[in-house]
This record gives structure tokens, sequence and C-alpha cells, in this order.
């Protein structure tokens, strides 16, 4: 835990602090002569020392509030050196579908199986990807569960972003899981990896070039989660959606991607099983000890209403 702050050169707003001690200063020696030309006796220090303070003390106060004080907590977390995996979520608006309107759309159910397993998998870094026609990456491998969390319940959804294409009724290509061995998705000092590709398999049939991106070293292994059967319909209307009708070939197509990949394919809600296949394939490797911020706590309001005590002080002096 630490504190830290947000603003620290509106601090200086404190420096205003010189300009009414420098005024009540300047009227204490006036009074003073005053005093004692007329044969008075001296105020005492206790009556004017307390309102110098909260002079002071006002502006001090809102300059540290401007500041913006946090107090934030962090805590350290094993992290595996040598491993990474990437969740893939397909985000075609197949995934809408569910078994009856007001049940979890398979999208959904796919983020709760994506959710448990990193819980499963707390020391191996996850990253999160969304897929369509083309893989777009939303977080790359970390173990902070709470980025993790976040990117997969408020970054990802349904067609955000949409498709390039939308000519005819099925637009997902696991084709496009590709750019994963290819581009830059995994870092590079990681030889150990995994992708997780949670989808309902309707996509247009795989090509060739699939197994050839994942034939290039290190190897990736790769698992498929079919989510959703053939009885499954999109209600987003509380109605059966006409335009769309399960496509009969999607397990089979998840089949075939597998085979050209040397993969599997599991059902949904597997979880144990998931986490087990990947942790048999990443083995044993090296850790470190990886920092991760937790919360932030903003102090602002508490020290501005502070200011307010000795403002009031300051009035309740004058009117009296």
């Amino acid at each position: 835990m630490g504190l830290s702050f947000l603003t620290p050169v509106a601090a200086l707003f404190g420096l205003l602090a010189t300009i009414p001690l420098a005024m009540f200063v300047g009227r204490r020696r006036r009074v003073e002569r005053v005093r004692v030309v007329l044969g008075l006796a001296g105020s005492g220090r206790r009556s004017w020392l307390s309102l110098a303070a909260c002079l002071g003390a006002v502006p001090l106060l809102v300059g540290v509030a401007a500041a913006q004080p946090v107090v934030t907590s962090a805590r350290t977390v094993p992290q595996r050196s040598d491993a990474e995996v990437f969740v893939v979520i397909d985000t075609s608006r197949s995934m809408l579908a569910s078994v009856a309107s007001g049940e979890p759309t398979r999208f959904e159910r796919a983020q709760q199986d994506a959710l448990a397993l990193q819980e499963e998998l707390p020391d191996i870094p996850l990253g999160v990807a969304s897929m369509t026609d083309r893989v777009l990456p939303h977080l790359f491998p970390t173990v902070d569960q709470r980025s993790y969390r976040e990117t997969l319940t408020e970054a990802i959804g349904i067609e955000r972003p949409p498709p390039s294409t939308s000519f005819g009724t099925t637009v997902t290509t696991l084709d496009a899981l590709g750019a994963l061995p290819t581009l830059s998705f995994f870092n590079p000092a990681r030889k150990k990896r995994a992708l997780v590709v949670l989808t309902d398999g309707e996509s247009q049939p795989v090509s060739g070039s699939f197994s050839s991106d994942f034939a290039q070293a290190p190897r990736i292994d790769v698992t498929f989660v079919k989510v959703g059967d053939a009885s499954e319909r999109i209600y987003e209307s509380g109605e059966v959606e006409a335009g769309y009708a399960p496509d009969p070939r999607a397990a089979a197509t998840l089949e075939q991607a597998a085979a050209l990949v040397r993969g599997r394919v599991v059902g949904e809600g597997q979880v144990a099983e998931m986490a087990g296949a990947l942790r048999t394939v990443l083995a044993t490797g090296p850790t470190r000890d990886r920092r991760i911020e937790g919360n932030r706590e903003a102090l602002m309001p508490y020290v501005a209403f502070l200011a307010i005590l000795p403002l009031g002080f300051v009035l309740y002096r004058r009117n009296l």
C-alpha cells in the first residue's frame, strides 16, 4: 500500500497560503502599534496563533486536494516467464443463439468459460482476442486478473467490431486464426504457447493455408471449445429470428480445423479438462514475481472536506 498524487503540480496552489499569512502578520503589527500608542495591554499569543494556523491551512489543504492524492494497494503474484496463452472468443452474430428466450447466449457462456479458465491458471499469462473474419487482440497475455476480467466483460461484444464483409450468411472464418502464429501476438521470448478458441464452429470451410500457418515454430497448442448446438436459435427480440439457422456442419468444421493443427475439440463447460490439458502441454517452467496494482482509493474528497474546518473557524472568528 502506498500514497501517490495524480496531479502533483497542482499542489503548488498551497503556496498561496503565504498571501493570507502575510496580510495577517501585517495587520497584527499595525494593531500592536495602535495598542502601544493607546497604552493598551497586548493580546495573548494563543488568540491569534490559532487564527493564523487556520488561515494557512485552508489553501494548503486545497492544494493537497488539487494534487489528487490516492492510496494504492498492490500484490505480488507468481508468473510463468516461459509460457503464454491466448483466449479467442467468437463474436459473430451466431453467438447470440441460446436454448430459449432469456437463457444465456453462446457468447455469455463462452465468457463464463473464459473467466473460469483464468481461475484455473492463475500463474499463466492469458491474453484476450475476438474473432469474426479477422482476429483482433484486446489484451496481451497477463496474470492481472482484474484486467483480464474487465476486458472479457467490458471490451468484448458481439460484432464489436463488425466483420469486414457481410456477404453471405456465414462470415466467420477460422482461417483468421492464422494471424496468431504469423503476427506478433505472442512474446517472442515465450516458447511455450497455447491457443483456446471458444466458438460455435459456424465458419467458412478451412483452407489449406490454415495448417501451414500453424506449422511455424514454436508450435502453438490449439484447443477448440465447441459452444452451442443445432437446437439453439437467436431470440434477440424475444422471438425466433427467422434469418438465422444453425450450420449443421459446425462440428465437422471444428474437427477438421483441429486435425489440421494437431489440436483438440472439447465441449463448453469443460473448464477443468481444458485447464488440465493446458497444464500438460505447458508443463512446468520458471516463474518470476509480478507486481499487480490493486484498487485506488481517492483521498481528494476527504482532504477537501477537511479544509472546511479551518475555514469555518476563520469565519467564526471574523463574525464573532
